[in-house]
């Protein structure tokens, strides 16, 4: 590709105890090889506890000059010198993944609630939910209001961690999901199958993209083929805290972040927090940064740099 990007990239960092480190944000410039934290998770102004075990930030998206970002439980807003100027808060917003806007909301995913929630960006509230349930051996779909009471109980049967919303509908996927399913006026429909585990699925072109992140691999597959490229790996002994995560989860190479550059290049993220440009169509990496050796941070969230 001709210009490479700058990227706004969050973390998060697993096993991390009060006074560590707990990831944040980073402006990444890929042509460079250099990058900045320009918030600190454990530094700034937002309250440690209750943040769910992946401490840190996670789904990032832009409206106007503002940055919105979500944390486990709490959609913020930060201006462009990274100052957080507002924030929300939700019942129904628990262990939130990836954020999107499409036409004056966001959309958010509630994987503590096997929900999607819809943010008026007009009126700063949420104003809509969306509960995906079991339905015999299909899925089911309920709206609700996230202001008011009745809404779903609080589980994970599907880990929803994406959504991404289009003209054609609603489309999420989970970890525990085998498919990328979309929502519309026809109801729910499984537009591709997926392997348990992934993260980021999204249409693309003809086929679908994903983070297969069991197999360790950014995938890519249409009807006519399918293409895997491996996620970047470290000599073990170049990590560090490989010793000190609690909760038993951090490990390397756990693909996560996905970000469209053009029609052939992606970015996508990974464990220790490591950001890589793939080329599709030479279905390799062809260029990728290191942001740190700590195993427990891990990338979350990518997005163009707009500004």
């Amino acid at each position: 590709m001709k210009h490479l990007p700058r990227l706004l990239v969050s973390s998060v960092v697993r096993g991390s105890r009060q006074g560590d480190s707990h990831g944040g944000l980073y402006l990444v410039d890929m042509a460079s090889g250099g990058f900045e934290q320009v918030l600190d998770w454990n530094t700034c102004d937002i309250n440690w506890e209750g943040r769910g075990a992946d401490r840190g930030l996670r789904g990032i998206a832009f409206h106007g000059d503002t940055i919105l970002v979500a944390a486990s439980d709490e959609l913020f807003q930060f201006d462009r010198e990274f100052r957080i100027t507002a924030s929300w808060r939700n019942p129904y917003l628990k262990h939130c993944h990836e954020i999107c806007i499409f036409d004056r909301h966001l959309y958010v995913t509630s994987t503590g609630f096997d929900s999607l929630l819809r943010f008026d960006l007009a009126t700063q509230r949420f104003d809509s939910g969306i509960h995906i349930f079991p339905k015999g051996t299909a899925l089911g779909a309920r709206v609700f209001d996230p202001q008011a009471e009745g809404g779903p109980a609080s589980g994970i049967t599907f880990h929803i961690n994406n959504v991404l919303v289009d003209p054609s509908g609603i489309h999420f996927s989970g970890r525990r999901l085998n498919a990328l399913v979309r929502l519309n006026s026809k109801g729910l429909t499984a537009i591709a199958r997926l392997p348990q585990g992934t993260h980021n699925a999204r249409p693309f072109r003809d086929g679908v993209l994903f983070n297969n992140t069991e197999a360790d691999t950014l995938d890519y597959v249409t009807p006519l083929r399918q293409i895997a490229i491996p996620v970047p790996r470290y000599d073990t002994g170049s990590l560090s805290n490989t010793q000190m995560d609690e909760t038993g989860l951090a490990r390397q190479a756990f693909g996560r972040g996905l970000c469209i550059l053009d029609e052939t290049h992606v970015a996508a993220g990974s464990s220790p927090t490591t950001i890589a440009i793939h080329d599709l169509a030479g279905q390799r990496i062809t260029h990728q940064l290191t942001l740190t050796r700590d195993v427990r941070n891990a990338a979350h969230g990518l997005a163009l740099w707009p500004y």
